[in-house]
């Protein structure tokens, strides 16, 4: 009798332990918009000094840092359709802030249903449709108020008329709704919830109690905000810079249209006081809306021990693309230089992940819906060209990985001034061509906001390229384009970059004005 007690004991405890191990995590997918890798503490730079995100570098070292995520084009309704939907923005039909995503490609929320999970999102949606895939939803309609928000929230009436009102800074009232919704939720079914705050987007309004933090620093300043003889070319600084005061919205009073200088100074400084004065105004006002973010994190983390979840639950902190800081006195996102194109992405999952690791895969917005559908125990679907990377997660080598990265945008000057281009990114190199023209024929601008907003849309800037050793220039200083040196390394990016336009459907079959610029640009 004692020798069958203790066998059945043994079967019962071999299938709670069966249960326990593969038991779905739950998931918990935070985003915050343009939040730049580097003003993130555990990401190092100039910036890491200060402590700005103590509660973002404790997941980072109980969990794991990817060095090397970019977004496929640094906006933020591209980059989220992007995140949704495993495609790039001519697959899921999103190439700029115009756009949105069609119900029936918010793929992420549906492949999780499949896997049992409930699903929610609260927050910044900025995809214009319903996010009507989603179990529960609360987001703010476009891009939102900071202070006493409107939301649109699921049950509460039909798309778009289902708002509800609130009080208080977005950032907390974000986190209190996902509180709210973890306290309500089904805990029969793991959960997968889409955590967004719209801050630290422009024109960072902080909440009051943060008035006072970071009064009386100095903040670290970008060289390259003030010298940089050997950055860009003709189509981001003009013909012999005759395009400096055009090309690229300013920190300093360089820009004639818009500037932080004119903005928080009213233009009434000139020269390297100029850059200096907005720029830490600008700095300061940025990081106290990331000073919310990372309280309101800590509050979260707290709430999620309390309840016995974190032993159990996937924590990912990221931002829907990097932002200009100042470097080559340049504001807001959309380039393609590192401190944009790069996205922040901390991963902890407890017992899987080994703490404080540190990743270097090249990874893109793409990649993110594989690897979590994967996660939940399915494979990445047919239709996503992302891909998973559950195998790093769980310590294991990827087969066959990418070594570049591809990027466009789309946006020729629309609201920074930014002229369309596109480019690839390797672990080592940088690649980017200027073409200049925005992709609507001009007979069509009228029907959009920003035809009569914005000077010379219709006009083509310079098309140039420019090549950034990034080993040897990781602040992209120098273009070595005309560098004979790197003729062969060109060479090779260049059929690298055709071969990805083509596999990844992103070609200008569709705009041929543009296909002609890069004909007789291509060789150059």
């Amino acid at each position: 009798m004692k020798a069958k007690l203790c066998l059945l004991q043994l079967v019962l405890s071999a299938t709670v332990f069966a249960q326990e191990t593969y038991k779905q995590p739950n998931i918990i997918f935070i985003m915050a918009d343009d939040h730049a890798a580097h003003a993130i503490g555990a990401y190092g730079g100039r910036l890491a000094g200060l402590n700005p995100t103590p509660n973002i570098d404790r997941l980072a070292s109980e969990g794991m840092l990817f060095k090397n995520v970019f977004c496929n084009n640094s906006i933020c309704t591209p980059s989220r359709a992007s995140i949704i939907s495993g495609q790039y923005p001519q697959t899921n039909g999103v190439l700029d802030l115009d756009g949105s995503l069609e119900t029936e490609k918010q793929y992420l929320p549906i492949e999780l249903k499949r896997q049992g999970y409930q699903t929610a999102i609260i927050g910044k949606w900025h995809l214009v449709n319903e996010p009507a895939n989603f179990d529960y939803y609360k987001v703010l309609p476009s891009q939102g108020k900071y202070f006493n928000p409107v939301f649109n929230e699921k049950g509460k009436g039909n798309w778009p008329q289902n708002t509800v009102k609130t009080e208080g800074h977005s950032s907390d009232v974000i986190t209190n709704s996902v509180i709210e919704y973890l306290e309500n939720r089904d805990k029969k079914k793991p959960f997968f919830v889409m955590h967004h705050f719209k801050a630290p987007h422009g024109m960072f309004e902080y909440a009051p109690r943060y008035s006072d933090y970071l009064r009386n620093t100095e903040i670290p300043e970008p060289a390259s905000m003030y010298y940089q003889p050997g950055w860009g070319s003709e189509g981001s600084r003009g013909v012999n810079d005759s395009l400096r005061n055009y090309i690229g919205s300013s920190v300093s009073d360089r820009h004639q249209y818009q500037s932080y200088n004119s903005y928080f100074c009213g233009d009434s400084l000139q020269g390297l006081e100029s850059a200096h004065i907005a720029y830490q105004r600008y700095l300061k006002d940025y990081l106290r809306c990331i000073k919310g973010i990372d309280d309101n994190l800590g509050r979260l983390f707290e709430f999620l021990k309390t309840e016995g979840l974190w032993e159990n639950t996937i924590i990912i902190y990221t931002s829907d693309q990097g932002m200009m800081l100042g470097e080559h006195d340049l504001q807001d996102k959309r380039w393609m230089y590192e401190e944009s194109m790069r996205m922040p992405f901390i991963m902890q999952w407890p017992k899987t992940i080994k703490p404080g690791s540190s990743i270097d895969l090249l990874i893109n917005n793409t990649d993110f819906a594989p690897t979590l559908i994967e996660i939940a125990g399915s494979k990445t679907p047919d239709y996503m060209q992302g891909h998973s990377f559950i195998n790093t997660i769980e310590g294991k080598p990827e087969k066959k990985w990418r070594t570049g990265l591809y990027y466009r945008y789309w946006m020729h000057i629309v609201h920074h001034y930014v002229p369309a281009h596109f480019g690839l990114r390797t672990k080592d190199y940088k690649l980017i061509f200027y073409y200049g023209k925005h992709y609507l024929p001009e007979s069509e601008f009228g029907k959009h906001y920003w035809a009569k907003s914005y000077h010379g849309i219709a006009n083509e800037t310079p098309h140039s390229w420019e090549l950034y050793d990034l080993r040897n220039d990781p602040q992209e200083l120098h273009n070595r384009y005309h560098d004979p040196a790197y003729k062969e390394i060109i060479s090779e990016l260049k059929t690298e970059l055709a071969k990805q336009r083509e596999e990844l459907r992103e070609t200008d079959e569709n705009y041929p004005e543009i296909q002609k610029i890069i004909e007789a640009h291509w060789n150059d």
